[in-house]
């Protein structure tokens, strides 16, 4: 069964640097970490010795809205979505959905299942933690109202509405004071919600731009690359691309993060102007630039920022 089943990449990028895979052959485009969507790539089957499946899994039921099979694991009921495709092996991944399973045409139907109860501790771990995530989410999720607080730049953004005739309508008015930051806008506060949040998302583009721009050309010159091309991307799983003809596409959300982990995505995404896969030469060229890329990628992959949806 072995043969059958892919192990496919992490959830945030490709295999960490020095693991035993062959380099790709480059790609016109290559992309960064890509936050909250699919746990991808269930490791080999480590289980502690006598451990019951029943404690493994818990008494639960997880049904994908998209569900065209369901399995029994342990006690754990799951209704997953399941597609041909025209890969060469099987491929399971957890997403804020549930489990999506995808296998070659010749796979038989038993093969499958075989290998997703081969995977079940792993399949009902992150179907856990997903859930959860998911509800973490939820309470981090922003209410646009006069006085909201948000993540920027690793400190606190607090947005004030300021209709006064000391600032223009539709206007913005940042003031640093950290690690609690004032950002007053030109708007009524009989303001809808939508509006808020659109004021703040113009806002923050804008300083993205100029923020990004900058870091590009610091960490550059150090690869002895140039980019040709920046665009701010809405994304909700991707934080950034480059393509081979100098384009960088960045996500303005990284606003969110701090300054080290921006600089980590753009070292990122610059190297790839260099070598266009995620091969162990690829992680050499991060390192020449940044020796603690590791710590600040997984800083990106692990702190959890405000939905915007």
């Amino acid at each position: 069964m072995s043969r059958f089943l892919q192990l496919v990449l992490d959830l945030f990028d490709s295999a960490a640097p020095g693991a035993a895979t062959p380099p790709r052959a480059s790609a016109p485009t290559a992309t960064t970490d890509k936050p909250n969507k699919l746990v991808q790539n269930p490791p080999p089957v480590a289980r502690i010795e006598g451990e019951p499946l029943a404690q493994v899994l818990p008494h639960a039921q997880f049904t994908h809205p998209r569900a065209t099979r369901r399995i029994q694991l342990g006690h754990t009921d799951i209704a997953y979505a399941f597609r041909r495709s025209k890969r060469r092996t099987i491929g399971m991944a957890v997403g804020p959905d549930g489990l999506e399973v995808s296998a070659p045409r010749w796979v038989s139907l038993g093969e499958v299942e075989s290998a997703l109860r081969e995977k079940a501790d792993w399949i009902g771990r992150k179907l856990v933690e997903m859930g959860e995530r998911q509800q973490q989410l939820g309470a981090a999720r922003i209410d646009w109202c006069d006085g909201v607080v948000l993540p920027y730049l690793g400190d606190q953004l607090q947005v004030l509405l300021d209709s006064s005739a000391t600032l223009k309508k539709s206007s913005a008015q940042f003031e640093e004071a950290a690690p609690l930051h004032t950002l007053r806008l030109g708007l009524p506060h009989h303001a809808t919600s939508e509006q808020i949040r659109d004021a703040v998302q113009a806002w923050l583009m804008r300083q993205a731009k100029v923020l990004f721009t900058e870091r590009l050309n610091h960490f550059a010159p150090q690869l002895g690359v140039q980019w040709q091309r920046l665009s701010l991307s809405s994304a909700a799983t991707r934080w950034g691309s480059a393509s081979a003809n100098g384009a960088i596409r960045l996500n303005w959300r990284l606003l969110h993060h701090k300054l080290a982990v921006i600089d980590y995505v753009v070292a990122h995404e610059l190297s790839h102007l260099r070598v266009m896969d995620h091969s162990p030469r690829f992680w050499d060229t991060v390192q020449s630039v940044m020796p603690d890329y590791a710590q600040r990628r997984r800083v990106l992959k692990e702190e959890l920022l405000p939905p915007w949806h």
